[in-house]
């Protein structure tokens, strides 16, 4: 049976979970990558037309017809279109091909040139069955050429490195990150371009040179900016000589990834940033025959904006089935691109183009059978008919055939685009909706529990509303579902039904947790959440969060500290004031650890690592590692002292926790010690298989955890005679914590595990979080003794109110949510400053090798889960403890009750915290969706949200279910057998002393 009230957050969890899945069903589409590679084998090929290619690719650039002596257009460089040379376009017609060419969205880079070089619709989340980063790991061009034993160079952008980091056999990479440098990869690429395009004997097959300048200049400057005409005109050099260079068997194509906008970004679905040119040229042999009258339903036109005259127009991945065949190649597996006519089209007939276009059109075919047959083929599953069917229309021996060809090359595209290249603002909307309706439903859940005394009958009707609106809810969805699913594609019946048993329990839920007609007394205002909150808004903000956090944190302190200043006791100011400066020593220690993002360059130092390039701890963390380790359950058993609760099961603090804390230590030092060579490289195999001995040897925290279960208990008992009378008299020592010092216990064998998987520099930023944590428990102890104080001097009866059953009793904790936002603040501070950021490329994979020497299923992921997850997991699991610190368990029925209640309202608490983050991360990356930086930063944050979300969800959820059921019913249990705890049921009067 659950424990009473935690329903209340399975329920809460189980909103953001629906939030979560319809949101992202249509934000984060996806696709499965295959495996498998295409060859020339049944007849998969064609001669090749061309023996060597140069693949130009000028970042953000469109091309036009424009001559420079058009008297409309007197200067030939404007915005980011670059004139071709009309000697170069006009004498020699069949030759060259300019295009119109459409980039799908995303259009950053990245994305770009997944798309260019394997002919797929790539999307931000591209799942393959290995680790490998953005690394492509599908069928492409390159793989092809490296197949067929071709020579391959590349130069420029390095983002290629990254999806193609062993394919190259000259690779001349140069930083792409760095907008403010308009020259440096330009004029790289240039210097190593030029001497392979002169050699002699080419040592090279295939040449890749990638400009950046014009995309910068439009990122730092703008489009109309006139450093944008110098740097189109030093494009324009370059071109003409490379023309002038190549020689006749080689065929050039230069083309922009993507547009931009009139702000000079991109990244979105404007027409400006998916608009894209592509300019074909080959020196001596002609791309087509001028004569032929290719049909007019395969030529597609469109008018650039801005442009007046329509441009032959192709989806920007035709050019991947195109150049692999004029190349000799097979089409790359993934490909859904169609062949353009007029590079095949080189007789009356067009017999080269239609085989050229069977080739494709089977090619495509195979791609979706296999993706059907895939993990991922239910997506295909509502088309496939019509897919079917215009599949079959090929296979008609007319002159339609190759129309047929074309078209259903074309509805696959469509068919696929649909499914992984376009947001589905519905489902958002959908996701949004839940989410929004989920965070308000848990607002009015938390001020109901702090008003509500009979909250064990309230939690019962709320779980049976919740159940009972829920089916209501999905039952109305199916129903509605049959007239929409036809007017609204990609909203399905799991959907409708979904939504509408959520919307439906969280209407069910506000409606019984509503509040009175008349508006409650305000008595905190949760500012530093709603800053945190709209901060989201700004990419500025959110790539220096890291550094943000900290402040906020510091404020969230200052209320606590004003409390402090007026204390009544100079004892209380002490203590406030003493442990506040502790705390904000901790925080701010722990923001001298950093990794750095790529976008807080050349303002960040890596701290986390001995130096950004270096990924060794610094010399004073190995010097402070292991006393930070050992030394923590000393500083933990210090802070129990205060209240005597050193006993029982906080003995471990001082004889198995150091032995803990020295194993998580020693497989980190053991791991620099092999990186760095120590003992030299003959010492590798013996120290990693120390390491992996030390590892699996730190895990006796879980043996830890069953002796816990079974005594959880920080307590000493004596029994005693009296020596007064007869009675016994029973000493309880740790009585005044005897809820909050064995979770503490608990807290710090999850803890263990945590830094186990956590680097040497995090394991101390744990250590300085765990001081901080232990310090604002003693801070909110003493302040709520203050307020207790000051209600007694405002009393007409100051003596009923400072008896001693009136302090830091259950019924005594008015909880408050601006008590919780620092233990929030300080999860995601620890999260920043364990070296993660959000961002995929900070997540640290060394995490998976802690417990063996290779990727082993399950504990290499789970490994990395703990590194990256485990700062806000273990302080949201603290947050029962502002419920459980030094609360006396007097002898009162409702004890255990309230003792509950506290802790669900606690937990509820933290949930709203990053319940919020998340609505506010989902709403401003649906809102930017088209902002250049939504999927460099917008969508990697809202990722990081849904995922601390879900992290402290969890969390909070074991901490009520093991951590707080377990310690209140062992003190029921055990205060029900003592003598001096049941004497009012059996009318005996005996006596107890508590410490």
């Amino acid at each position: 049976m659950l424990p009473k009230g935690l329903s209340i957050l399975l329920w809460v969890f189980a909103i953001h979970l629906a939030g979560l899945y319809l949101y992202t069903r249509g934000f984060l589409l996806t696709r499965l990558a295959l495996s498998e590679l295409n060859s020339c084998s049944s007849n998969a090929c064609v001669p090749p037309k061309h023996k060597r290619a140069i693949l130009l690719i000028i970042d953000a650039l469109r091309f036009d017809f424009i001559s420079p002596d058009t008297p409309s257009d007197p200067s030939p460089y404007y915005h980011n279109v670059l004139t071709l040379p009309a000697e170069l376009t006009a004498a020699h017609p069949a030759r060259s091909l300019l295009l119109h060419s459409y980039a799908d969205p995303p259009t950053t880079t990245l994305q770009r040139i997944k798309g260019i070089t394997t002919g797929s619709l790539p999307t931000f989340v591209d799942m393959g069955s290995n680790f490998g980063g953005s690394s492509i790991l599908e069928d492409s061009i390159i793989g092809q050429l490296n197949a067929a034993g071709k020579k391959v160079a590349f130069m420029g952008d390095d983002t290629w490195m990254s999806v193609f980091p062993s394919s190259f056999d000259q690779k001349y990479p140069f930083d792409s990150f760095n907008v403010e440098d308009l020259h440096t990869v330009d004029e790289g690429v240039i210097r190593h371009l030029f001497p392979l395009l002169n050699e002699t004997d080419k040592s090279w097959d295939f040449i890749i040179g990638h400009f950046l300048g014009v995309d910068h200049v439009g990122h730092r400057l703008g489009p109309e900016h006139p450093i944008m005409k110098t740097k189109l005109e030093q494009m324009d050099n370059v071109l003409r000589k490379v023309v002038q260079g190549m020689d006749d068997d080689t065929l050039l194509v230069l083309m922009g990834d993507h547009g931009m906008d009139n702000k000079g970004d991109h990244g979105g679905d404007s027409e400006l940033e998916v608009s894209a040119g592509m300019w074909i040229y080959s020196k001596k042999h002609n791309l087509y025959d001028t004569r032929a009258k290719i049909p007019s339903n395969l030529l597609k036109y469109h008018t650039f904006p801005a442009s007046s005259v329509p441009s032959r127009s192709v989806q920007q991945i035709d050019l991947v089935p195109s150049l692999s065949l004029l190349l000799g190649l097979p089409i790359p597996f993934n490909n859904l691109g169609t062949v353009i006519p007029e590079l095949f089209w080189d007789s009356k007939d067009g017999k080269r183009f239609k085989n050229a276009l069977e080739i494709n059109s089977v090619q495509v075919k195979r791609y979706l059978e296999a993706y059907r047959n895939s993990p991922s083929g239910a997506e295909l599953d509502a088309d496939w008919d019509e897919l079917q069917n215009a599949w079959d229309g090929t296979s008609v021996q007319s002159d339609d055939k190759w129309t047929n060809m074309n078209l259903y090359t074309r509805f696959a595209l469509s068919v696929c685009r649909a499914l992984w290249a376009q947001f589905n603002v519905s489902l958002m909307s959908l996701g949004l909706t839940v989410l929004c309706f989920g965070v308000l439903s848990s607002v009015l859940l938390y001020h109901k529990l702090g008003a509500d005394s009979e909250w064990d009958t309230w939690t019962q009707n709320a779980q049976r509303t919740a159940f009972l609106w829920a089916g209501i809810g999905g039952l109305t969805g199916i129903v509605a579902s049959v007239p929409l699913t036809s007017m609204i594609k990609g909203v399905g019946l799991t959907d409708y039904t979904l939504f509408g048993a959520a919307i439906s329990s969280t209407v069910g839920i506000s409606l019984l947790a509503r509040p009175p007609l008349s508006l409650p007394k305000l008595t905190s205002f949760p500012l530093l959440l709603l800053l945190h909150a709209l901060a989201f808004l700004s990419n500025s903000y959110i790539l220096w969060e890291d550094k943000s956090v900290t402040y906020l944190l510091l404020s969230s302190l200052v209320p606590s500290v004003l409390v402090g200043f007026t204390a009544p006791t100079s004892r209380l100011r002490i203590r406030i004031l003493g442990f506040s400066v502790l705390f904000a020593v901790c925080v701010r220690l722990m923001a001298i650890s950093t990794i750095c993002r790529e976008e807080q360059q050349p303002y960040c130092h890596v701290t986390f690592f001995a130096s950004s390039s270096i990924t060794v701890p610094p010399t004073l963390v190995l010097a402070l590692s292991l006393p930070a380790s050992i030394g923590l359950p000393f500083i933990a058993r210090r802070f129990l002292q205060f209240s005597k609760s050193d006993r029982g099961i906080a003995l471990l603090l001082t004889t198995v926790f150091p032995l803990l804390g020295i194993l998580t230590s020693a497989v980190w030092l053991l791991e620099w010690m092999d990186v760095i060579e120590v003992l030299g490289p003959g010492w590798s195999g013996v120290l990693r298989t120390v390491r992996t001995a030390t590892g699996w040897l730190s895990l006796s925290s879980l043996l830890v955890f069953v002796v816990w279960w079974q005594v959880p208990l920080c307590l000493e008992i004596k029994v005693e005679d009296s020596k007064t009378n007869t009675k016994k008299q029973v000493t309880v020592i740790g009585f005044a914590n005897s809820f909050g010092s064995p979770y503490i216990i608990l807290w710090l064998i999850f803890l263990s595990l945590v830094q186990l998987s956590t680097q040497l520099t995090g394991q101390i930023i744990l250590t300085l979080g765990a001081v901080a944590l232990f310090s604002y428990l003693e801070i909110i102890d003493s302040v709520r003794d203050v307020r207790t104080l000051n209600a007694a001097f405002q009393s007409s009866n100051p003596s009923s109110v400072l008896q001693l059953s009136s302090f830091n009793t259950p019924q005594s904790i008015p909880l408050r949510f601006s008590e919780i936002v620092p233990i929030a603040l300080l999860a995601i501070h620890a999260f920043y400053g364990t070296g993660h950021q959000s961002t995929i490329s900070s997540i640290q994979w060394k995490s998976a090798f802690v417990l063996t020497s290779s990727l082993t299923y399950p504990f290499s992921p789970a490994l990395v889960l703990f590194n990256t997850c485990g700062p806000i997991f273990i302080f949201a699991f603290a947050v029962p403890l502002l419920a459980l610190w030094n609360v006396t368990p007097l002898p009162h029925p409702s004890t255990a009750s309230i003792v509950r209640k506290q802790a669900i309202r606690a937990s509820l608490g933290i949930m709203i915290y990053f319940g919020t983050l998340l609505l506010s991360s989902s709403i401003s990356s649906a809102w930017l969706r088209r902002h250049l930086m939504v999927w460099k930063v917008f969508s990697p944050r809202f990722m990081y949200a849904a995922g601390s979300l879900l992290v402290v969800d969890v969390a909070v959820i074991l901490g009520v279910l093991l951590g707080v059921t377990r310690i209140v019913n062992g003190l029921d249990g055990l205060f029900r057998r003592m003598p001096a705890m049941d004497g009012v049921g059996e009318g005996q009067t005996k006596t107890q002393k508590t410490e």
